[in-house]
């Protein structure tokens, strides 16, 4: 029984904020409602990121909507939920976020052909304005190179 990767739940806005410098797929630990609530696409991640607390790796501000059918067993929207990584990959990330301007974004959430529930994270720093800019005068630039050859 094969379940289709249907599921995917983009940070729309993490590629324009941040510079991706690597990225890792990290698993989730859900409860019964939650995952019953991410596999009807009731999640969102725009606005949360990752930090480690007590060594282990959490993802905060996650949304993810109550599940209709759940009664009394229903779980908090906004909770901190753990990522599942490698040990040697925590401490690089670890390593890696004591740098200035360093931080920890989820960029999709989806879920694979065996059903379990993956995000994928990146290591990223703040762009700043002019970098903006120029993602900005790129996108246009594509969209009018795209128009012309269309019409031609």
């Amino acid at each position: 029984m094969k379940i289709e990767k249907t599921v995917n739940i983009l940070n729309r806005r993490a590629r324009f904020e941040y510079e991706i410098l690597e990225e890792y797929e990290a698993g989730m630990v859900l409860t019964g409602t939650e995952i019953k609530s991410l596999r009807s696409s009731k999640a969102s991640i725009a606005e949360s990121f990752c930090q480690f607390i007590d060594g282990e790796l959490y993802i905060i501000n996650m949304m993810i909507d109550e599940y209709k059918l759940g009664t009394f067993y229903n779980h908090k929207t906004k909770r901190e939920r753990k990522l599942l990584l490698h040990k040697k990959e925590l401490q690089k990330l670890e390593k890696k976020l004591k740098d200035a301007g360093n931080t920890i974004i989820p960029l999709k959430l989806y879920i694979t052909d065996k059903g379990k529930a993956k995000v994928l994270i990146a290591l990223g720093r703040g762009k700043k304005l002019f970098d903006k800019r120029d993602a900005i005068k790129d996108r246009e630039n594509k969209r009018n190179l795209d128009r012309i050859l269309k019409k031609s």
